[in-house]
């Protein structure tokens, strides 16, 4: 009953103040300065106004009005009056007429021409427009002429509390580290109210917690939000809803409101210390496993996340330390456990190892809860493995003289079985590492003999790999690489270095040296190289020649006299006999050639051969070859310009057995018929009269080329056989490019008019008429075989 009759008396007190708010406006309206009222004649007596009264009478505004306001959101069953207009020249009678202009005239705001009286005819809203800016002026009602200049005048719509605040940015989302003190600060938020802020508390808003107590608070006036409750735990709870409220009139009651939720979440901190799961793991692995090799995982959790959560291991006791090693998995924070060196199930069967996992981020401000780390203990076990042979060296080193008999034992390995079951072994040597397989192993006891000769200067390392395979598992294979080297004998005499060849001056002195000669061995004595040099025994007292030996393990050879002659003897050949010092001595005779030369008076050679006695002074031995070649060319040159003018100066005729023309009769060919188009032109036996120039021969080709000559004019039908033949013959004697004998082409004319007819088949090939050949019997013993060979050809046909 108390709160209902507050909240009565609240509604009472808010009405009178809207009351009051209404009525004042109207109040203020009345005049302030009552100026003078002019009678009913008003006209009139403004004509009596004398020019004194004009002149010391200053005009001012006859105006009485103020600011209006009106009160928004007002609805009542008529127009709200806003204000009235009065003007001292109005004594009441209806000759002046008030016109109002701007903002809403004649819409939101009507005016009463007569009274002034202005309405509002709408309900008006101050979020929307908060003043209306209008001009009024009074003008004579009959002429319409104003009376006083026009005047402006604003209308301002007053607020009243009619928009809840409201929270734009809402929801809001905040976060805060856990642990935190009381007042540690969260997030800030902000309401916004359409109301005026100006007038009265319509938009003076207080901030209030409706839902989040006791963890958080506002400040009222502020909006900032701040812890309320310490060390809050994000492992406890981590999210926490808050409801916000924001209430206008400074909170009081009657005020409206408006509500927003904040989403507050804890943030992690380090602290949690790692925990593992258990406090012993078993672990087993066999003997066997590859290095680096995962053999299992351990766990510790961490309450915290993110860096908060990660976590180092390290294996920090136990008798593995340098056998096992633990790493961290980046993705799920696991200790991995791994091998680190080769294990041995016949040595050591079991490790203990103690691993600690620790955090590696730490807040100071919690290291005072305890370390930030913990401990377990790993059990591994080693499992046995059929592991494959062992040797007893990773590597051998074998030496061998080159000389070593065959299926002589070189060197031997060892192997054995590191099991407890301890399989017999077979060694083998891989072939692909000995190719030419110059050695052998005794698959029993590992014993390498030689196979082949050895040679160290062809081949001073032989680099093969033995196997040794379980006989019980031949999938247990081991492997060793073995390194045979060959040890130098003395068997190589030595020789000259390369083929020397010296020159010997004709002007040289006695004693001179021609040429230093080198040897080479390719044996390699431990001491080095030491040669001997002599001559041959028969040489000995060489007149020509003799040798000394330098230091430097080389030879000089020097002339004994001079005057040597090419033309005498042009070349020396001087043997000479080299010796090692190896144990037996090995050597050799090498052959120096001595050639005599030609030098200059500076000791340089200029020529060695005989032939350069002969030569012309300055002219050397490849200007010859050169003038010889140039002499063979024109030789060449020579011949085939003889060759190709015998080629051109042949006769033109043909010989007997080279005549084709022969052939036709010798044969008895009648031709090629009516396909022979090639030896003479058939056009020229049908018709002479198309014969109007020169015809090349087609039955030979001649050499030399001549103008065409003028043909002559075509035989008239009907000439005689007689003339026409005399006329060809007479062009044929004429013609140099002709033969001298006549042309077929020529004789096959019949003429004209022949009883006889043409003896060319050309034109009875279209003919389908029978053909009797009989008459041609009448002509003689050739033409008559002629006749039997067309008839018998027209049988054929027949049959």
């Amino acid at each position: 009953m108390p709160e209902r009759l507050t909240e009565t008396l609240m509604d009472t007190w808010t009405s009178l103040i809207i009351l009051w708010i209404t009525v004042l406006p109207s109040i203020y309206m009345a005049p302030m300065n009552q100026s003078q009222i002019l009678p009913s004649g008003s006209s009139t007596g403004l004509k009596r106004l004398t020019e004194e009264q004009r002149v010391l009478n200053r005009s001012k505004r006859g105006w009485v009005w103020n600011q209006m306001f009106v009160l928004e959101e007002f609805s009542g069953p008529e127009p709200i009056l806003v204000g009235r207009l009065h003007t001292d020249l109005d004594p009441g009678s209806s000759k002046i007429k008030y016109i109002l202009s701007g903002d809403g005239a004649g819409t939101i705001f009507v005016i009463n021409d007569k009274t002034g009286d202005i309405h509002a005819m709408k309900r008006l809203d101050r979020e929307e427009k908060a003043e209306y800016t209008l001009t009024a002026q009074a003008v004579d009602r009959d002429t319409n002429q104003p009376l006083e200049p026009p005047s402006e005048f604003i209308i301002k719509v007053q607020d009243i509390n009619d928009n809840a605040p409201e929270f734009v940015d809402g929801p809001y989302h905040a976060t805060v580290p856990e642990m935190s003190v009381v007042g540690t600060f969260v997030t800030k938020v902000t309401a916004t109210d359409a109301d005026d802020p100006v007038y009265g508390n319509s938009a003076k808003l207080v901030y209030s917690i409706l839902e989040g107590q006791p963890y958080f608070s506002i400040e009222p006036h502020t909006a900032i939000i701040k812890t309320a409750l310490p060390n809050m735990d994000r492992e406890a709870k981590e999210e926490y809803f808050v409801v916000i409220q924001a209430k206008d009139m400074g909170g009081h009651m009657g005020g409206l409101s408006g509500t927003t939720t904040v989403t507050i979440t804890l943030t992690d901190v380090n602290d949690n210390p790692p925990k593992f799961a258990q406090s012993l793991y078993h672990f087993s692995v066999m003997e066997d496993v590859a290095l680096g090799e995962p053999i299992g995982r351990v766990k510790a959790n961490d309450l915290d996340t993110g860096e908060n959560a990660k976590s180092s291991y390290d294996i920090i006791e136990g008798d593995g330390m340098d056998i096992f090693e633990i790493t961290t998995d980046a993705q799920t924070q696991d200790g991995i456990i791994r091998v680190r060196k080769p294990l041995d199930f016949e040595t050591k069967k079991s490790y203990t190892l103690k691993v600690e996992a620790a955090n590696i981020h730490i807040d100071p401000r919690f290291i005072s809860g305890g370390p930030f780390k913990d401990t377990a203990t790993v059990k591994i076990v080693v499992e046995d493995a059929d592991e494959p042979p062992v040797f007893s060296s990773p590597t051998y080193l074998l030496e061998v003289h080159e000389n070593a008999a065959i299926n002589s034992v070189i060197g031997q390995v060892t192997a054995h079985d590191p099991d407890v079951s301890s399989s017999p072994i077979r060694f083998s040597i891989d072939r692909h590492t000995d190719l030419e397989r110059q050695f052998n192993i005794n698959a029993e006891d590992g014993k390498i003999t030689l196979a082949t000769p050895l040679d160290r200067e062809t081949n001073m390392w032989h680099n093969i790999t033995i196997v040794a395979t379980e006989t019980r598992n031949h999938s247990q294979v081991s492997r060793v690489p073995v390194a045979i080297k060959v040890l130098d004998i003395n068997d190589n005499a030595p020789e000259f270095a390369s083929d020397h060849e010296a020159f010997l001056c004709e002007n040289g002195k006695p004693g001179q040296v021609i040429q230093i000669v080198s040897a080479v061995d390719k044996d390699d004595p431990k001491n080095g190289h030491y040669f001997l040099y002599s001559l041959l025994p028969e040489m000995v007292n060489n007149p020509n020649f003799t040798i000394k030996k330098n230091e430097d393990n080389t030879l000089s050879i020097l002339a004994k006299h001079s005057g040597f002659s090419r033309q005498k003897q042009e070349v020396y050949l001087l043997p000479i006999i080299i010796s090692d010092s190896g144990n037996p001595p090995m050597s050799s005779t090498s052959t120096l050639t001595i050639r005599v030369c030609g030098c200059s008076s500076d000791g340089i050679v200029q020529s060695c051969n005989v032939e350069a006695y002969v030569l012309p002074i300055g002219l050397s031995m490849g200007a010859l070859i050169a003038i010889l070649a140039c002499i063979i060319l024109l030789l060449v040159i020579v011949v085939l310009f003889v060759t190709l003018r015998r080629h051109k100066n042949e006769p033109l005729i043909i010989k007997d057995d080279e005549d084709v023309r022969e052939n036709i009769i010798r044969y008895d060919d009648e031709g090629g018929g009516e396909e022979d188009t090639e030896a003479f032109d058939i056009a020229t036996l049908q018709n002479p009269d198309g014969i109007n120039g020169f015809l090349p021969r087609k039955d030979i080709k001649p050499d030399l080329q001549f103008m065409p000559r003028q043909g002559l004019a075509p035989v008239p039908n009907g000439v005689d056989v007689d003339e026409f033949i005399n006329v060809r013959l007479h062009e044929a004697d004429n013609d140099p490019t002709a033969p001298p004998y006549d042309s077929i082409q020529i004789y096959g004319y019949e003429g004209r008019g022949s009883a006889a007819g043409s003896l060319s088949s050309l034109e009875s090939a279209t003919s389908d008429s029978d053909q009797n050949f009989d008459y041609l019997s009448e002509w003689g013993p050739r033409f008559k075989r002629l006749g039997e060979l067309y008839s018998v050809g027209e049988s054929d046909k027949e049959t």
